[in-house]
């Protein structure tokens, strides 16, 4: 419908004309917008479709002069390396050469373009720009989709860093144009869009029967049929005739012209028509995506699928698969290395029990013609854009909270009924209230260790008690258990050993980015912890899953080691729940391989990369302490310290997995040493760049004491407890935060080059200082000036250097910023071995440098406050601090809008006239750990009072932003304290 300039409205219902754009990622979103247009045309409208995909994709469907095509891109969607592989920063990269530098021009000739065809109504699947155009050409604009690009770009913005976020954040504006969704089934969180309209599947007829596609293929019905439906193979592959069964043939889409295949494996013509192939196969092996999702849905067809990394929609998919009793996952690397037979057995074995609708073309069609001819289908809520007002849209996909179902997109608006005025994590407050639930004894018997009067420990080890029920209650029903509970409930052998360990994560009170320039640091570890449950045994009593036995048995070498690992909590991070391995893997030869081939090794398939934070510590030990495992090992990996909030939900998980497999194997090792090891399994195999404040924390810190640690490497120099009036609190922003983000890598380059600048300014001088005093006489020789120069011209550490020599000598010397190139032309090498320099980035130097010169100096003012005479000048001199520390962090690049936002609410309360009448609450807050996001550390009195201003903080974020931030209180003790648990259960399983 077109708005007219004097306030009428022109469309007439017998023919309209719609413009409908699409994106240019794949044929997914082109091949549903054809059943669509279909449904507009077949009611007598022209459709004019803006695309980037070939001609017969719609055309083989629509053959009417109602159909217009207009080829044009004017987004890129996901750039991807291959089949399975999505490049992140290219994807935003080419987003901005699409869609954002030409922005102006593009608005110009699309509203030019919208008036000269007189569209009624402009649709977009899922283009951003086509709302902000509709809007201007003064044409009403509908969206229909399962996803939105600012959903998918989000996770990207993390791993790029935040100068891309501007993109995100234009994407959301855009859409706010919109005037309401149109939501496909499957769908993710869209906050984007304020009003919403659901629909049935939009699936595509079928043109033949299953016997007719089989007779024109000369494929007999006894023949098991698979598709090949990837849109694209993975790079480098090659199929192989051993890769099916006996009796199976397989269908190849999107084979090369030049690819050659076995005579088990035919190649389709590129302008197949899918559905009526995917209706006549047995099952299809692919990717997920809404148009194989859908079609396998519709045409009860099993579907075992790959994840792919990094594609936000793909968890929404996959739920709405399984519940319908239609998928079977596959790993990576059995899909490249030919074991398909256990997973295709599988699928055929399914009965896929989807009975909704398929006509969501024809209700979608309906819903755009009654909006083109004047229906008000959108409300007065406020537009998308406005709740969107804060850089929350950069985390938001990541905040689901454990238990809620993952496709409930609402979760903004939901969150307040969820948790209430809960401050605390839900699994750490339910385990709290079921503190008065004993261990089941009767169940197991604890041979070695202590509970502690832990709550969540207990929890822990009931969950262990409850796994046997998960396979063998008829109460369950099997479409709705986690995956991740099946496969732990065949994990152990209960008549043997279980060996338990608990680490917490940390909050950084003080030093966080500091402490890889050497800094004193002062940790506290929090409440939330993770368990780890670990059996060894003969790997000719090890209970295998069927894939891992496949492989071994294709080895043909008998009973191997084998590397089993269930990890919960897989659905909120889109992550496999099980991985395994061969621990021959790690062996090349005689010896263990290198730190950089397990990298490659666990980099391979992202869905399963976090796998690394737990079998690299195996690789550790055996490179570091020369320890060979002959047994079959099986882990369980239970953590609630949430990802992605800067607590150390990566350090809790290595610390947990190391200690448990030491106490399993009889391996004695120092707390000290085991974080110290940890630390390797970050830096080496998963290749984040972190410093060992966090392992150190979760290994050797104490409840209710902050870790007082210098990081050279790591000393621990004490534990300080933490004063009876003063309590610290963490809340998340919402922004998810990433140790091995480029901004985090960047600013600890930066650091790094300040050093080798100042070590080299310090060598001239010092240079220069000794020839002056080789024609001296002793009395004139500053022996002490020469004696610092030479400690700064070998300096180790950034923090070795004091504020005041830094601002006298350096300061000034070292450039704001640096080119790669041109520092390595004149340094060589910046001295750090676990980042590498970008020859092309251009990094901050000054500001990284001055960071930790300056919070090293700051740490050690905290700690000796710390243990001052209690007064409100003590508490208002440690919030300065941390204040101070805040703002460095930003001055570096550091910063977020959330973590902003909080700190600045923390100050609101402070200088509040409640406060300023009675005594003050909170007194400072900063941002924590690698920053770009994250939790926030707020230091106060110890008080009801604190406790009710850190919930009213809570609420105005959320009032502000959408997003109710979790809030950490409480500590715990590390793994050094609380050593390990050896249980063994003391009756059978249940029959």
């Amino acid at each position: 419908m077109r708005i007219e300039e004097n306030g009428g409205e022109s469309a007439s219902i017998n023919h309209l004309i719609f413009a409908y754009y699409v994106t240019g990622h794949g044929f997914g979103h082109a091949t549903r917008v054809v059943e669509v247009v279909r449904n507009l045309i077949a009611a007598g409208h022209d459709v004019h479709v803006v695309t980037g995909a070939p001609d017969f994709v719609y055309t083989s469907e629509i053959q009417s002069p109602r159909l217009f095509l207009r080829k044009l891109v004017l987004d890129c969607g996901a750039v991807q390396a291959d089949a399975l592989t999505v490049d992140r920063l290219a994807s935003l990269q080419k987003y901005s050469e699409t869609a954002v530098r030409p922005r102006d021009s593009i608005l110009a000739t699309e509203v030019e373009w919208l008036h000269s065809i007189k569209a009624d109504l402009v649709v977009s699947d899922v283009v951003p720009v086509a709302c902000r155009a509709a809007a201007e050409a003064g044409i009403r604009s509908v969206c229909v989709t399962n996803f939105s690009w600012d959903f998918i770009y989000a996770e990207y913005v993390m791993a790029a860093g935040y100068h891309h976020r501007s993109i995100v954040w234009q994407i959301a504006e855009d859409y706010s144009h919109c005037e309401f969704l149109i939501r496909l089934p499957g769908y993710c969180p869209m906050p984007a869009f304020r009003d919403v309209i659901d629909v049935p599947l939009v699936v595509r007829r079928l043109h033949k029967s299953r016997k007719e596609v089989r007779k024109e293929l000369g494929i007999g019905e006894d023949v098991k049929l698979v598709i090949l439906n990837f849109g694209g193979q993975p790079a480098g592959w090659k199929l192989k005739e051993d890769y099916l069964p006996s009796g199976w043939l397989c269908l190849v889409c999107g084979a090369s012209d030049t690819q050659e295949l076995p005579h088990n494996f035919l190649k389709l013509p590129k302008d197949a028509y899918t559905p009526d192939l995917i209706a006549a196969s047995d099952c299809m092996l692919g990717k997920i995506g809404y148009g194989t999702v859908s079609e396998a849905l519709a045409y009860k067809l099993p579907f075992v699928f790959v994840r792919r990394d990094y594609f936000n929609e793909e968890p929404f998919l996959r739920n709405m698969l399984e519940f319908y009793q239609s998928g079977v996952e596959m790993i990576r690397r059995d899909l490249l290395t030919g074991h398909w037979k256990p997973y295709l057995e599988r699928a055929i074995s399914l009965k896929p029990c989807y009975e909704g609708g398929i006509n969501g073309g024809g209700v979608a069609a309906h819903i755009l013609q009654e909006t083109a001819i004047g229906k008000n289908y959108a409300s007065d809520k406020l537009s998308g854009v406005r709740r969107l007002r804060d850089a929350i849209v950069l985390g938001y996909q990541l905040q689901r909270v454990p238990g809620r179902d993952v496709s409930i997109p609402e979760w903004y608006t939901n969150a307040e009924n969820e948790l209430g005025l809960s401050t605390g994590s839900p699994t750490s407050e339910m385990s709290e209230s079921n503190a008065i639930t004993e261990f089941c004894t009767d169940d197991f018997e604890i041979l070695h260790g202590d509970l502690q009067g832990l709550s969540d420990t207990r929890s822990f080890l009931n969950s262990l008690v409850e796994l046997n029920n998960v396979s063998d209650s008829e109460k369950n029903n099997e479409k709705r258990q986690m995956r991740e509970r099946k496969a732990a409930a065949g994990l152990f052998n209960w008549e043997e050993d279980i060996f338990v360990t608990r680490a917490p994560g940390r909050l950084d009170v003080m030093g966080g980015i500091a402490d890889y320039s050497g800094s004193l640091v002062l940790q506290m570890p929090i409440r939330e912890a993770c368990h780890v449950a670990v059996q060894r045994n003969h790997p000719s009593k090890h209970r295998l899953w069927k894939h891992a036995l496949a492989r071994q048995n294709a080895k043909g070498q008998g009973p191997m080691p084998v590397l089993q690992i269930v990890s919960y909590g897989s659905e909120l991070s889109n992550r496999g729940p099980t991985f395994d391995m061969d621990l021959s893997d790690f062996m090349e030869g005689e010896q263990p391989i290198s730190y950089e081939k397990a990298n490659k090794y666990f980099a391979q398939d992202p869905s399963q990369k976090w796998a690394a934070y737990v079998a690299g510590t195996i690789l550790v030990l055996m490179k570091e302490l020369g320890v060979r495992f002959e047994d079959s090992i099986s882990m369980l990996v239970s953590s609630a310290v949430p990802e992605g909030k800067g607590v150390s939900s990566s350090a809790a998980v290595e610390v947990a997995s190391m200690s448990a497999i030491a106490a399993a194997h009889g391996l004695s090792i120092s707390p000290r040493e085991l974080a110290l090891l940890c630390q390797k399994v970050e830096n080496h195999i998963v290749g984040a760049p972190c410093g060992v404040m966090d392992q150190m924390t979760s290994a050797c810190g104490e409840a209710n004491k902050l870790l007082a640690m210098v990081c050279q490497p790591a000393e621990i120099i004490g534990l300080v407890t933490i004063p009876s009036h003063i309590r610290f609190w963490g809340i998340d922003s919402g922004i998810r935060h990433s140790v091995g983000g480029a901004d985090y890598g960047s600013v600890r380059i930066g650091a790094f080059m300040g050093r080798k600048i100042i070590k080299a300014t310090a060598s001239t001088r010092l240079s220069q200082s000794m020839s002056t005093a080789n024609g001296a006489s002793p009395d004139e020789v500053d022996n002490d000036g020469l004696e610092l120069l030479e400690a700064e011209a070998s300096l180790d550490y950034l923090c070795n250097l004091s504020p005041h020599r830094y601002e006298a000598l350096y300061a000034n010397l070292l450039p704001q910023s640096m080119l790669g190139e041109v520092f390595l032309e004149k340094y060589v090498d910046h001295g750090d071995t676990v980042t590498v320099i970008d020859k092309k980035r251009t990094y901050s130097v000054t500001a990284a440098a001055k960071h930790p010169v300056y919070e090293n100096f700051r740490v050690k003012a905290f700690k000796a406050l710390l243990t001052s005479a209690s007064s409100n000048e003590q508490l208002t001199a440690l919030g300065e601090l941390l204040y101070q520390c805040h703002y460095s962090y930003s001055a570096c690049g550091l910063g977020s809008d959330g973590t902003d936002r909080l700190v600045q609410l923390v100050q609101e309360m402070q200088h509040g006239k409640a406060s300023r009448v009675d005594d003050g609450t909170l007194y400072g807050a900063k941002i924590t750990g690698g920053g770009s996001g994250g939790t926030v550390c707020v230091v106060g009195r110890n008080c009801l009072r604190s406790s009710q201003h850190i919930l009213e903080i809570q609420q105005r974020y959320k009032k502000a932003t959408g997003y109710l931030p979790f809030i950490f209180e409480g500590s715990s003790p590390g793994v050094g304290k609380f050593g390990y648990l050896k249980i063994r259960r003391s009756i059978a399983p249940k029959s």
